[in-house]
């Protein structure tokens, strides 16, 4: 066997369906490209239509399977709607991405019920949801991969951890759930838990320089991450060689959480 026919058989992704949440910017975009390039025909779900449009262009230009349904991930009825547009492009899941998320963070004492509701909705709920719609029949099918993309915050409260704290706890709680009750049918649920990382989604605090300059100073690698630093450990997850890993929350953080 060769080199490259044994690295195909272990990560390619060719044949099967990814839904990457979020999937249009920072985090999402690098794991849905990563998918795709791996293999994979990749449905891209997120809120605006020109980012998500620019993501599938860039991916067809490359010569990958892409498309995409624009949803906001805040309502059940919306969420139930994008997936079922999502899978009418390519057929079935086989793989479902969650990084869509939203980071509203008030002072604790100032958190109001609009500010849990919603994101409670978005980072814990869909996830939830999209779990439910495809989780049973990719262990109908014997094979499945779900991943989550989670906080630091779920495991230790800094910087306002407020709703969005409590929430991607959830969400890895949820994730070991769907492991005990799909593992044993080929489907493993695992979450990506990443350090400080130069996206949207930090913009507030990646727009203060000694602040960055602190967080990177708190890894053991000596920078905060990249958006592309998650391409090796999603396609590793989505693939046939992470059969034996489930349940499990994945550090890709440079070494901050231990350090």
């Amino acid at each position: 066997m060769t080199t490259q026919s044994y690295l195909s058989e272990l990560f390619s992704l060719d044949g099967r369906v990814a839904v990457v949440t979020g999937g249009s910017s920072g985090i999402g975009r690098a794991i849905a490209g990563a998918l795709a390039r791996a293999g994979a025909a990749v449905v891209v779900v997120a809120r605006r239509r020109e980012e998500l449009a620019a993501t599938v262009e860039e991916l067809t230009a490359d010569g990958c399977r892409a498309a995409w349904v624009s949803a906001d991930l805040g309502t059940r009825e919306a969420v139930r709607a994008a997936a079922e547009e999502a899978a009418k492009a390519f057929g079935e899941p086989d793989i479902l991405v969650n990084s869509a998320g939203i980071n509203q963070r008030p002072p604790m004492g100032e958190l109001g019920e609009d500010v849990w509701d919603i994101t409670m909705a978005v980072n814990l709920e869909a996830p939830y949801l999209l779990g439910q719609r495809f989780g049973p029949g990719m262990a109908e099918r014997g094979f499945g991969r779900i991943i989550h993309v989670s906080s630091q915050q779920a495991h230790r409260a800094f910087v306002q951890s407020g709703a969005y704290g409590v929430s991607k706890g959830g969400l890895e709680s949820l994730s070991r759930s769907q492991a005990e009750a799909w593992s044993p049918y080929g489907v493993t649920c695992n979450t990506l838990v990443p350090g400080f990382v130069m996206t949207p989604l930090n913009a507030r605090l990646s727009s203060d320089p000694e602040r960055v300059a602190a967080l990177a100073a708190r890894t053991m690698i000596g920078r905060n991450g990249l958006a592309e630093d998650f391409a090796g450990a999603a396609v590793f997850l989505a693939s046939r060689a992470s059969a034996y890993v489930t349940g499990q929350s994945i550090f890709v953080d440079g070494g901050l959480s231990v350090h």
